[in-house]
C-alpha cells in the first residue's frame, strides 16, 4: 500500500511540475469552481433533496472527468492537432500573433459556441450522432458534475474542432488554457442544481434555468441547445423557458450503468423493426 501511495504521489508531482503557469492556474480555478458549485447546490438547490453522491457520481468524476479527459487530451493535442498542424504548417504563419488575447478569447468563444449549437441540434436529429450523445442525457440527477458525462467520440470531435483553430491561427498556449477553463466552468454552471433566476440576461447568456430543461424527459429535451450563449436558441427558435420546473431527467429508454458499458453501448446495432430507426429523442 505504501508503494502504491508513493507511486501516486510521484505521478501527481511530475504532472504538476510539467504544467505551465496558465495550465496550473486553470486547474486550480476548475477545482475551486467545483467546490463552490457543490456548496451553492446545498444552499440554493433547484431540486431540493438531491444528493451530492448520487448514482453515477464516481464514474462521472473518476472516469469521465479525470481519466477520459486526460487520455483524450493527449490524443487530441499530441496526435490529431499536431498531425494536422505539421501537415499544413498554418501555425507558422502566426495569423493571430498581434491580436490581443482577450479579443482572441471572445472570437473563439463565440465561433465555437455557434458551432456547438448547430452540432448539438444535429446530434438530436441524426441517429448515429445521437448514439454518441445519449450518454450525456443519461443522468437522472443533473448537477455540476453530470455534464462531464459525454462519450469519448463526442469529446474527440468537439474538442478537436474547438482547439484546432486556436493552434492553426498561431494563438499562444494561454488561449487554449483560458478557453478550456471557461468551457469547463461554464459546463458545470449550466448543469448545476442551483436555483438561478437571471431575468432578461437569460436571453443572451445560458444558465441552468434553461439548460436543465434540455435534460428533462419532457418537451424541453429537444430545445435549448446552446451552451454559453442562449441567444442562439432565441434567434433560431429553439428556446424553451416555462415558469414551471421539469418533473424528471434522463432518457426515456434504458441505459447501462458504469463507464465502460456506457461507452460500448453507443456501438450497439440498430433494430430493423418498424419505426425502430427513430432516434430516442424523437419518441
Amino acid at each position: 500500500m505504501a508503494t502504491i501511495f508513493a507511486d501516486i504521489t510521484r505521478w501527481v508531482q511530475n504532472y504538476f511540475s510539467n504544467m505551465s503557469n496558465a495550465e496550473l492556474y486553470s486547474t486550480l480555478i476548475i477545482v475551486g469552481a467545483a467546490v463552490l458549485f457543490i456548496i451553492a447546490e446545498r444552499i440554493w438547490p433547484y431540486t431540493k433533496g438531491q444528493k451530492v453522491l448520487r448514482e453515477g457520481f464516481f464514474d462521472d468524476l473518476a472516469l469521465y472527468t479525470i481519466a477520459q479527459s486526460y487520455i483524450l487530451g493527449i490524443l487530441i493535442f499530441t496526435y490529431i492537432i499536431n498531425f494536422i498542424d505539421t501537415s499544413t504548417g498554418l501555425s507558422r504563419l502566426q495569423l493571430f500573433k498581434d491580436v490581443p488575447i482577450w479579443i482572441q478569447l471572445i472570437f473563439f468563444l463565440v465561433t465555437h459556441d455557434l458551432y456547438i449549437y448547430w452540432m448539438h441540434r444535429w446530434q438530436h436529429k441524426n441517429k448515429y450522432l445521437w448514439r454518441i450523445h445519449e450518454a450525456h442525457h443519461s443522468p437522472k440527477k443533473v448537477d455540476w458534475l453530470s455534464g462531464s458525462r459525454s462519450h469519448a467520440l463526442e469529446i474527440l470531435i468537439n474538442q478537436t474542432i474547438e482547439f484546432l483553430p486556436i493552434v492553426l491561427l498561431g494563438s499562444p498556449p494561454e488561449v487554449i488554457a483560458y478557453k478550456g477553463v471557461i468551457s469547463a466552468v461554464w459546463g458545470m454552471y449550466i448543469h448545476s442544481n442551483i436555483n438561478v433566476r437571471t431575468g432578461k440576461l437569460q436571453k443572451i447568456i445560458n444558465g441552468p434555468e434553461m439548460h436543465r430543461w434540455h435534460h428533462s424527459t419532457g418537451k424541453g429535451r429537444n430545445r435549448n441547445f446552446a451552451t454559453k450563449l442562449a441567444i442562439w436558441d432565441w434567434i433560431f427558435g429553439t428556446a424553451f423557458l416555462p415558469n414551471t420546473k421539469p418533473d424528471e431527467y434522463g432518457l426515456k429508454t434504458d441505459f447501462p450503468k458504469h463507464y465502460f458499458r456506457q461507452t460500448l453501448f453507443a456501438f450497439r446495432t440498430f433494430k430493423k423493426s418498424k419505426g425502430a430507426l427513430q432516434t430516442e429523442t424523437e419518441n
